[in-house]
C-alpha cells in the first residue's frame, strides 16, 4: 500500500506540469504552451521522425524520455534556452528537483526515472542525442510556424538559433537540414535577427 501511495503522490505532483508555462507559442501563436504540451508534443513528433535518428533507437525509451524529461522543471522552472544568465545554474537547480520529485516514487522506480532523465540530460546514447534532437526541433517548428513569435518577442538573432539548435544533427542529421532551412527561411521573412 506504501508503494502504490508513493505512486499516487508523484501523479499528483506531476499535475503540475501542466501550471509550468514555456517561452514558445501554439502554432497559431494564440497563446503559449506549457511544459505537459511541449512534453506531449516531444513525444508524437519523436514518434512520427524515429525513420530519421542518426541510427535506429528504442523508440519506446525515447517515448519515457519525453514524458519525464521536463518534470524537474516543476521545481526548477523553465530557463529561456537564448537567455545566458537564466540557464547558468539551471542545471543545478534540475539537478535538485530531479533528486525530490523522482525520490517521491518507491525507490526502484525512483533510480529508474532518475537515470533516465541524467542519460537524456547527459546525451550519452543514441536515444538521448535523437530526444534532444526532437526536444529542440519541437521548439524551432513552432516558432516557425507562428512566424517567429518568441524569437522577435526576445531579440533573438539567426546566429543564437542556429547555436542553440546545432545539437539536432547529433541525433537526427536529416532534421538538422529541414531546421536550417526553417532558420533561413525565418531570417528571410524578418522574424529572427540577421
Amino acid at each position: 500500500m506504501d508503494r502504490l501511495r508513493r505512486q499516487m503522490g508523484f501523479l499528483l505532483e506531476a499535475d503540475k506540469l501542466k501550471t509550468i508555462v514555456r517561452r514558445n507559442h501554439l502554432s497559431d501563436g494564440s497563446r503559449r504552451e506549457n511544459d505537459a504540451e511541449h512534453s506531449w508534443y516531444f513525444a508524437l513528433a519523436a514518434l512520427v521522425l524515429a525513420e530519421h535518428a542518426k541510427e535506429p533507437v528504442d523508440l519506446a525509451k525515447v517515448l519515457r524520455i519525453a514524458i519525464i524529461h521536463d518534470l524537474v522543471e516543476i521545481d526548477a522552472g523553465d530557463a529561456f534556452i537564448y537567455d545566458a544568465a537564466a540557464t547558468a545554474a539551471q542545471a543545478e537547480r534540475e539537478e535538485r528537483a530531479a533528486a525530490r520529485l523522482y525520490g517521491l516514487l518507491p525507490d526502484d522506480q525512483a533510480a529508474e526515472l532518475l537515470a533516465l532523465w541524467r542519460e537524456f540530460e547527459r546525451a550519452e546514447t543514441k536515444e538521448a542525442r535523437y530526444a534532444k534532437a526532437i526536444d529542440r526541433l519541437a521548439a524551432v517548428i513552432l516558432n516557425h510556424a507562428s512566424q517567429g513569435r518568441t524569437w522577435r518577442e526576445h531579440g533573438v538573432s539567426k546566429r543564437q538559433v542556429l547555436a542553440v539548435n546545432e545539437r539536432i544533427a547529433a541525433g537526427a542529421p536529416p532534421l538538422w537540414e529541414h531546421v536550417r532551412a526553417l532558420i533561413e527561411d525565418a531570417a528571410a521573412q524578418g522574424w529572427i535577427e540577421s
